[in-house]
């Protein structure tokens, strides 16, 4: 895989939580249904990453992993599209953690800004664990075993990221610089023909005396376009133009993504441990239940009331499902006291229940189907474990860990 193809494979996973609510959907899925149509996606379960929390207590995570795979499959994610696999079902990823572990800086770890955030938000847990404390390190060896030019992340998430391009670099720069680097690259150049070969050098100078990013990006550009070099001089030559070594394991990039605020029926973030979702697999009964018991503007005690929109948990609701023609109905109608509160609820109602009803319907026949869904999902462990292990025979290979 080359470090500049690499730009168009995505890689994503999710924790194995059992069934998805509308927070998962709004916020990764929707993502990814758009992602596989333009990327080569990967998309794995963390089964390992549930555990880093939940080390104590594994015995839901085998149901949890089928349930959420079902509901992956049902909102349309597609095996056709993407790979989808079981990241303990490919140990190079266990393999490249560890190899990973034995150069990466501890205190690169401990700045990561969510391990001191959870670890105060999870009080209740033992989390002075050597998993929890390299949980980032292992996100990084999911990213780099597939050469992963691009992650999907929220904002909160670009750190790891940007730990993960930290981590290549440096892996790259101690295990990258063959003895004779330099004249292999300067023989892959002359490789090219006389025309790109000199186009190639100027845009390397340019870059690395200059700091011309566009120069990188063309040199690149010109590097993918070449026919006469094998794969391995492609890697050295994308090393070449920054003046490192062979580039062995790629530096992705933050995909960011913008997703709507899904509130919970509190108002808080729709959550399972806070018990306020709505899954993807609720019959409309359930939801209809389930939002017009939701509380809502705390001011509003009779229908002559008048209310405040945003006091209210279900105008959250509202700016994700509605549109601007009803978002201003129950604005005016909310703070005039000129309808009810389970009249504002009533759009609500009927979007989500056409936006579940085929996830759910789907994921019922998946259900009664168990061998189809494990065979996508052994289908896609082998795609992925193809690529993993190519991965890792360039890591060994670098380390001088290839011997027999």
């Amino acid at each position: 895989m080359s470090s500049v193809d690499s730009q168009r494979r995505v890689l994503s996973g999710m924790r194995p939580t059992g069934r998805l609510h509308l927070g998962h959907y709004h916020g990764v899925i929707k993502n990814w249904l758009q992602l596989q149509h333009e990327y080569e996606c990967f998309f794995f379960v963390a089964d390992w990453h549930a555990l880093t929390t939940n080390y104590d207590d594994p015995r839901q995570i085998e149901k949890n992993v089928w349930d959420m795979v079902i509901d992956w499959l049902a909102a349309g994610v597609s095996p056709n599209a993407a790979t989808l696999f079981i990241q303990s079902r490919i140990p190079e990823h266990a393999e490249l953690h560890l190899l990973l572990s034995m150069m990466t800086p501890l205190g690169w770890l401990e700045r990561v800004p969510s391990y001191k955030d959870m670890q105060e938000n999870l009080k209740e847990k033992e989390l002075d664990t050597y998993g929890f404390l390299g949980y980032p390190l292992l996100q990084s060896a999911d990213i780099l075993i597939y050469h992963a030019g691009a992650v999907p992340v929220g904002a909160d998430q670009v750190a790891h990221v940007e730990l993960t391009r930290e981590v290549a670099r440096r892996f790259n720069h101690l295990y990258g610089r063959e003895p004779d680097f330099e004249d292999l690259a300067e023989a892959a150049v002359k490789k090219m023909g006389k025309k790109a070969a000199k186009l190639f050098s100027s845009l390397r100078k340019r870059y690395q005396e200059e700091g011309d990013q566009e120069a990188m990006q063309r040199a690149q550009a010109l590097l993918k376009e070449q026919q006469n070099i094998t794969l391995g001089d492609r890697e050295r030559l994308f090393g070449y133009i920054e003046g490192s070594g062979r580039m062995i394991l790629a530096e992705p990039q933050s995909l960011l993504t913008s997703a709507p605020k899904m509130p919970g029926l509190d108002g808080r973030k729709m959550s399972k441990s806070y018990n306020n979702m709505i899954t993807l697999r609720d019959t409309e009964d359930e939801i209809m239940q389930k939002l017009k018991t939701m509380p809502t503007d705390p001011a509003r005690v009779r229908l002559t009331d008048a209310g405040d929109p945003d006091k209210c948990p279900v105008w959250q609701f509202h700016e994700v499902y509605s549109s601007e023609e009803t978002r201003q109905w129950v604005q005016s109608g909310c703070r005039n006291a000129g309808i009810g509160c389970l009249d504002c609820k009533k759009p609500v109602i009927d979007a989500i229940v056409s936006e579940i009803q085929p996830i759910r319907e789907k994921a019922e026949q998946l259900e009664q189907n168990p061998a189809m869904v494990r065979s996508v999902i052994a289908e896609g462990n082998e795609k992925a474990r193809e690529v993993a292990r190519e991965t890792i025979d360039d890591v060994r290979q670098a380390m001088g860990l290839n011997y027999r």
